[in-house]
C-alpha cells in the first residue's frame, strides 16, 4: 500500500497511512486522503488471515474510481433530491444528474483530513468544512476517530458542529466481502433488523412511503442469501439490485445489532451496531470496472455497503420516523458505528 507511482495526492503533499492493530493480530489501514478505510485484515481459526474490504492497489488508484470505495462521505451521505433543501430554499452542487450523491462534487471524500492523534489502535481525524461548501450553509467541524479494539471490532466516531443550521450525515463506504477468495458477494448471507425499507426510482431517489419489508424481497429479518430474490420484484429492478435505505429497529440503540453478514463458507460474521436511524444495503450493483486491490478491476456484486445513515433526502421528508438530520448551531452531532469481525 505504501508503494505508489504517484506519491503525491492533488495538493501536492504524500498520502498519510496510518496502521491498526490489536493484540489478537488483526490490522486496520486507513489514509487520510477522504479518512478512507483502506483494509480490515482478520486472522482465521485456521491462521489465515482475510482481507474483508475491497480495495485499491495503491493510495493514487483511489483518485480513479466512482465507488467510494471506503471513504468517509458528507456533509450528507446518500442523496438529496434536485440537489435541493426545499424547506431552506438552498440549492446545493448536483453531481449525479439533477440530484447531489454524497455531499457533491468535491464532497468530503476529496479532502485532505488533518490527522490529530493516532496510536496503535486509534486515530483521529478533523476536517473543516467552510460556509457555503457544495452549496451547504454553515461553517462545519468534523471530527472522526477509528479505533480498534481487541474483540476484532473498528468503531467509528463522529462529531460535528455548525454555526449555521445545516443537514449532517456522514458515512463510510466500505464494501465488505468476508470470503477468502473475493467471489460473488451475493453468496454471502445477511440478516437487516428491519421491518420497513424505503422504495427508490432508478435515480435512487424516494418515490413512495416507507414500505413493511413483510412478504417482500427486501425482508432480511432472519438471515438468507442475498442472491435468494435478487432481481425479483420492481423495486430492485429501478436500481439493478439492492440499494436501499432500511429503517433500523434498534431505533439508535448502538448496543443492539442493525445487521449481520457472513461469508459463503460460513467462517467469517461481521456484526454491525450503530447509533444511525438507518442502513442503506447496496449490493455493489455498479462496481464493475472499479480499480482492484489483487488484479485489474472488480465486477459487479463483488462487494456489499451497509451504509450507517439517515435515510435518503431526509432533510425534504421531516415526516420520516426518525431523529432530524438537521443540526443547530450550539448542538453537537453525534453518531457511532462499529463492525465486529468474528471468525467461525
Amino acid at each position: 500500500m505504501l508503494n505508489d507511482v504517484q506519491s503525491h495526492a492533488p495538493d501536492g503533499q504524500p498520502w498519510r497511512i496510518t496502521v491498526l492493530r490489536n493484540r489478537n493480530g488483526m490490522v486496520a489501514t486507513f489514509m487520510d486522503w477522504g479518512a478512507t478505510w483502506l483494509s480490515a485484515r482478520v486472522p482465521m481459526q485456521d491462521g489465515s488471515v482475510r482481507e474483508t474490504l475491497l480495495g485499491c492497489a495503491t493510495p493514487s488508484d483511489y483518485l480513479h474510481q466512482t465507488a467510494y470505495l471506503g471513504a468517509t462521505v458528507g456533509r450528507y451521505a446518500n442523496r438529496i433530491a434536485n440537489a435541493r433543501l426545499n424547506e431552506a430554499e438552498i440549492s446545493l452542487a448536483a453531481n449525479q444528474g439533477a440530484h447531489q450523491l454524497h455531499g457533491g462534487p468535491e464532497g468530503f471524500d476529496k479532502r485532505r483530513w488533518q490527522i490529530l492523534s493516532q496510536s496503535e489502535t486509534e486515530v483521529h481525524y478533523r476536517l473543516d468544512s467552510p460556509d457555503g461548501d457544495q452549496g451547504y450553509p454553515g461553517t462545519l467541524i468534523v471530527d472522526l476517530r477509528y479505533q480498534l479494539d481487541d474483540d476484532n471490532c473498528l468503531s467509528i466516531r463522529y462529531q460535528a458542529h455548525t454555526d449555521k443550521a445545516c443537514p449532517v450525515n456522514l458515512t463510510n463506504h466500505a464494501y465488505f466481502n468476508l470470503d477468502a477468495n473475493h467471489g460473488d458477494a451475493r453468496q454471502h448471507r445477511l440478516q437487516l433488523h428491519a421491518d420497513r425499507y424505503l422504495p427508490v426510482d432508478s435515480d435512487g431517489i424516494p418515490n413512495a412511503p416507507l414500505k413493511a419489508v413483510a412478504d417482500t424481497s427486501f425482508d432480511f429479518r432472519q438471515p438468507k442469501v442475498v442472491a435468494q430474490d435478487f432481481l425479483s420484484d420492481e423495486d430492485q429492478k429501478a436500481v439493478k439490485g439492492y440499494d436501499h435505505g432500511f429503517l433500523l429497529n434498534s431505533a439508535g440503540d448502538v448496543s443492539q445489532p442493525a445487521a449481520q453478514l457472513w461469508s459463503e463458507d460460513g467462517k467469517l460474521q461481521l456484526t454491525v451496531f450503530t447509533s444511525a436511524p438507518a442502513l442503506q444495503f447496496y449490493s455493489g450493483n455498479y462496481l464493475a470496472g472499479t480499480r482492484a486491490r489483487e488484479h485489474g478491476s472488480y465486477t459487479a456484486f463483488q462487494g456489499i455497503a451497509l451504509e450507517s445513515e439517515f435515510l435518503p433526502d431526509s432533510p425534504n421528508h421531516p415526516e420520516w420516523p426518525q431523529p432530524s438530520c438537521w443540526l443547530q448551531p450550539g448542538e453537537t452531532w453525534q453518531a457511532s458505528t462499529r463492525y465486529r469481525f468474528t471468525a467461525c
